[in-house]
């Protein structure tokens, strides 16, 4: 197999060096980059937008109110009755009137309130209204009933789980937050995982399909082996993607960086609006995020990171070695491929199923433990459920059992390629593409 570096050195540069991969590289970072940068101009318009607004307040619920402010949102008590405030809007500079009517007894537990506008307030202005119109309610209802704020204060209880083992002389390491952490550590390599076999496998299929279609096949197979074309074409559109994703792993962060610098948003500089509303909320939002930061620290990055690795490698290669035995049995009609495709594809969404639903909510039932062992379904299972610390077994076994099944349709893809990528003029099903496996040529 001397020739296989060959091979996968044309694939690689014939690709990168191809206009499209070379704008889609660079223009996937630019694209986020802007997408940041829209977002943050609305926020910071958002945020430099003020709203003045009269409170005309019937029920004297509002005790001792005369003017307030939530963000940008400016509340005036409002003396003139609401057709004056109607008429005189404008000229007052109100944006809006928010009518406040009288609660017919301290007990109703709902209360309407108008609000007069030109234009429709947003989710967010509505949101902060009703937040602020249930404070002043509760205030109103605590003096009406004669309770004691401090003791209905004291109702308020934040319970946290923390999950204990029944052996004390074991490490307790399990929390809710490391739960959180690992499901969302699970969701992200699922979602890469996904999007690596899925769109460089159908790449993969594509180029098959158009060396066939071209007859440049024909010229290559004179001097190389099949098997040797093939697998040199799944390694060299591989590495096209690892280097794309490597590009990408440094661009958008740095992009993104660069316009959070320009834009001058930093953790200080953020507008007061998007701030947690009492420096108790601060607190335990602060609280929250050095948790996130200790249990991503404790996690076994160590054996995650190969162990993704090894899943990638051989779960592309698996998929990969199939999709091109897809593009060598299609002839000039592409819509063959979607049916073809079908039976490939499936294995490849009930795994992103199984883990979005079933292994993030249970990562040890059965259905998740024998998913992750089946070797079609454990290059997206087992590295969703490796950031929930499974038994070490059971990573191995999934490992022996993808390599081994990986080697086998490989072997088998080449087979099937060495015989599908010379024929012409003819549909194939899969069971021609059987028989080809026993052709002796």
């Amino acid at each position: 197999m001397n020739k296989l570096p060959l091979i996968i050195k044309r694939e690689y540069l014939t690709r990168v060096k191809k206009r499209s991969f070379i704008l889609t590289t660079l223009l996937m970072p630019l694209g986020i980059a802007a997408f940041y940068l829209i977002v943050a101009l609305m926020v910071m318009y958002q945020s430099d937008e003020s709203f003045n607004i009269a409170v005309l307040d019937r029920g004297e619920i509002l005790e001792n109110f005369e003017q307030d402010s939530i963000g940008n949102i400016a509340l005036i008590r409002a003396s003139q009755d609401l057709v004056t405030l109607k008429d005189n809007m404008e000229a007052l500079k109100y944006d809006g009137i928010l009518e406040v009517p009288a609660l017919e007894s301290a007990y109703d537990k709902k209360l309407t309130v108008f609000f007069y506008s030109e234009d429709s307030p947003s989710l967010e202005v509505q949101e902060r209204l009703r937040s602020w119109m249930k404070d002043h309610i509760t205030t109103y209802k605590t003096q009406r009933l004669e309770l004691d704020s401090v003791k209905l204060a004291a109702l308020k209880t934040r319970v946290a789980f923390d999950p204990k083992p029944i052996d004390e002389s074991e490490e307790d390491t399990s929390s809710t937050m490391s739960s959180v952490i690992a499901a969302g550590i699970a969701s992200v390599l699922t979602m890469i995982m996904l999007l690596i076999i899925t769109i460089y496998g159908n790449m993969v299929m594509q180029g098959v399909m158009e060396e066939k279609t071209n007859r440049i096949v024909e010229v290559m197979i004179s001097s190389v082996r099949p098997f040797q074309l093939m697998l040199g074409k799944i390694t060299g559109i591989g590495l096209v993607g690892l280097t794309q994703l490597a590009i990408w792993a440094i661009l958008i962060p740095l992009v993104t960086m660069i316009v959070g610098a320009v834009m001058g948003l930093s953790g200080a500089e953020m507008p007061a609006a998007n701030m947690p509303a009492n420096t108790e909320d601060m607190a335990e939002g602060m609280e929250m995020v050095q948790q996130v930061l200790v249990e991503l620290q404790n996690q076994n990055w160590a054996l995650m990171i190969p162990s993704f690795f090894i899943f990638f490698l051989a779960g592309y290669f698996m998929y990969a070695a199939l999709f091109a035995a897809i593009g060598s049995a299609i002839g000039d009609d592409l819509s063959e491929s979607q049916a073809l495709t079908l039976p490939i594809t499936i294995p490849i969404i009930l795994a992103s199923y199984i883990t979005f639903f079933v292994v993030i909510r249970a990562p040890d039932s059965s259905l998740a433990v024998w998913s992750s062992l089946f070797p079609l379904f454990s290059p997206l299972v087992m590295p969703a459920r490796m950031a929930f610390e499974p038994p070490i077994w059971q990573v191995l076994l999934s490992l022996v059992l993808l390599i081994g099944t990986c080697i086998f349709l490989v072997w088998l893809a080449g087979r099937i390629y060495r015989v599908g990528i010379l024929l012409y003029g003819k549909k194939y099903n899969f069971m021609q593409m059987m028989r080809w496996v026993f052709y002796n040529n």
